[in-house]
């Protein structure tokens, strides 16, 4: 996120939500719904859902931002209930590392954010609320959770081989469309996790399971360079032995089970870590139109004359670490060898038509042992926070007025 995106997406929402202004002065601050004894305000929603429409988060605005701010909620509460808050310098330190990732200052991304009335206190408070709950996380998990030295030496050895190593998987893919979708695919995916072993039953599952175009054939991937998924994506299936399935893997849209088939070095390459270029151009979701633009189009240069015309915002390029991908994008493009594309997933409509650009070797920095096991810990307090969260949903008393 850059500053002239800010810019363009300001210029876009501004006259849409002068227009709704008198509206909201109405009820400006009356309740949309309770959590337990905690209130979430009409004024608050619309705040968050202009706040994620900026930032360009999948999905509808309105229901994510409610989606989030009752999280927030529940956050809120059990932080009380261990007596957790932040300090103003940790505020400070998360304001100010989330602007930067826009190349502003906490000061400067306020500023574009008032341009278009998300007020400061609303970017305060989303950071806050993130702050707070990973103190929260922190205290109750981190005790819980250890590291062994084996942990490490396998990490170490995925970033630091000097021949690349490929993996044969298969998967089993659960689209999700709402909170009580989740909720039920996540049970399923745990079910099946903790009873499926071998291929035979998991191939069996994913035809009956999987909405993936793979399910017709059990699931099954072809051979694929472990450098190409995300990095936490790539550490879950390295843990893996042949035959063994995965825990639940949420990504944006779905729930995910992976089975390890069988892993190889490919003495042919030696990266370490990859880089990739790709485009994303949202297109209609229509058959036909894809085909189009797919048979017009070899590179992704090719894009750029079939976006000529439309708004800015529906053709990005994006070069970055293919260990910092989102997962549901760095597990389609992994997929993929440049020029070939993807549209498996969908944003606000439209489908995303994926297409890698290139992928390319990149040096790696030395690795610390330190910050192995550091960087192992957090992704085990994460995956059991996502468990806490789930809880706290699922006991809450949630209600509109």
């Amino acid at each position: 996120m850059t500053l002239s995106f800010l810019k363009r997406q300001a210029a876009a929402l501004v006259c849409g939500f002068a227009l709704s202004g008198a509206v909201l002065a109405q009820d400006l601050f009356s309740p949309r719904i309770y959590v337990n004894d905690k209130v979430v305000t009409q004024y608050e929603v619309t705040q968050r859902a202009k706040f994620l429409e900026i930032l360009g988060a999948p999905g509808d605005p309105e229901e994510e931002a409610l989606k989030a701010l009752i999280e927030d909620r529940l956050r809120q509460v059990e932080a009380e209930k261990y007596d957790m808050s932040a300090t103003e310098a940790e505020l400070k330190s998360g304001m100010d590392e989330f602007a930067a990732r826009a190349n502003l200052t906490a000061d400067g991304l306020i500023a574009e954010l008032e341009k278009v009335g998300i007020a400061g206190e609303t970017y305060r408070d989303f950071i806050l609320a993130g702050v707070v709950w990973r103190k929260v996380v922190r205290a109750k998990f981190a005790g819980a959770v250890s590291i062994s030295d084996n942990e490490i030496d396998l990490a170490l050895a995925a970033a630091a081989r000097e021949q690349a190593l490929q993996i044969l998987v298969s998967e089993l893919v659960i689209p999700v469309q709402s909170d009580e979708e989740k909720a039920a695919a996540l049970d399923l995916a745990r079910d099946l996790s903790a009873s499926l072993a071998g291929e035979g039953s998991f191939s069996a599952a994913a035809k009956e399971y999987s909405k993936s175009p793979t399910a017709a054939n059990g699931g099954r991937l072809d051979w694929m360079p472990l450098s190409n998924l995300p990095g936490e994506l790539g550490a879950k299936i390295l843990s893996l032995a042949p035959g063994e399935v995965s825990d639940p893997v949420i990504v944006p849209g779905a729930v995910v089970l992976f089975l390890l088939r069988d892993v190889a070095v490919d003495k042919s390459v030696k990266p370490v870590a990859v880089t990739v270029k790709w485009a994303e151009f949202l297109v209609p979701d229509d058959a036909a139109e894809i085909g189009r633009i797919r048979a017009a189009v070899d590179t992704c240069y090719d894009l750029n004359g079939q976006a000529n015309g439309l708004p800015e915002d529906r053709l990005t390029m994006t070069t970055q670490p293919a260990s910092e991908l989102p997962a549901d994008v760095g597990l389609e493009l992994a997929r993929l060898d440049p020029g070939e594309s993807s549209v498996a997933l969908t944003r606000l409509g439209f489908r995303r038509f994926l297409m890698l650009c290139s992928r390319e070797p990149t040096q790696e920095e030395p690795i610390n042992r330190e910050v192995v096991r550091e960087q192992l810990i957090n992704r085990k307090i994460e995956a059991m926070a996502e468990g806490y969260l789930e809880e706290l949903r699922s006991a809450a008393v949630i209600r509109e007025p």
